[in-house]
């Protein structure tokens, strides 16, 4: 039982290291990375959020996140305004509207090769079951 187990933790995690590292190269031919699209994606989503709301919703520690935001900042692509007491919000500028835009085009194609070899009903049941197994921690 634990050895199929570790087998399925094990196929996980080759799966997103690929995923990730496929994206990752291509993001790189628009001049970003994974982590900052993903970032510019976060804020996109949660306008105005906090580093700490965001660092949780790209999976960083707030310090990471904080280091990643200042790189952004300083290209240009997002600004941070003052928020309610010490809160900086973060927002997106157009130049990184346009990093986002050109993000997701390059990450729909890097997709669709990596799930190419699953049908559309397989990707959907893939989908729906780590959707169960992460349920708990979008809560």
């Amino acid at each position: 039982m634990h050895h199929e187990l570790q087998e399925l933790g094990r196929a996980v995690k080759q799966a997103q290291y690929r995923q990730h590292r496929a994206v990752d190269s291509a993001l790189a031919t628009i001049g970003t990375t994974l982590a900052q699209w993903d970032a510019l994606r976060a804020i996109s989503r949660s306008p105005g959020a906090s580093a700490r709301s965001l660092a949780t919703a790209t999976f960083q520690s707030e310090q990471a996140f904080g280091t990643l935001a200042g790189r952004l900042l300083a290209q240009d692509l997002i600004e941070r305004r003052p928020g309610h007491g010490r809160r900086i919000e973060h927002h997106l500028t157009p130049a990184g509207e346009q990093v986002l835009n050109a993000g997701h085009a390059v990450a729909d194609a890097v997709l669709a090769d990596c799930y190419a070899g699953l049908s559309t009903v397989e990707r959907a049941a893939l989908l729906t079951l780590l959707r169960r197994f992460t349920a708990d921690e979008d809560t």
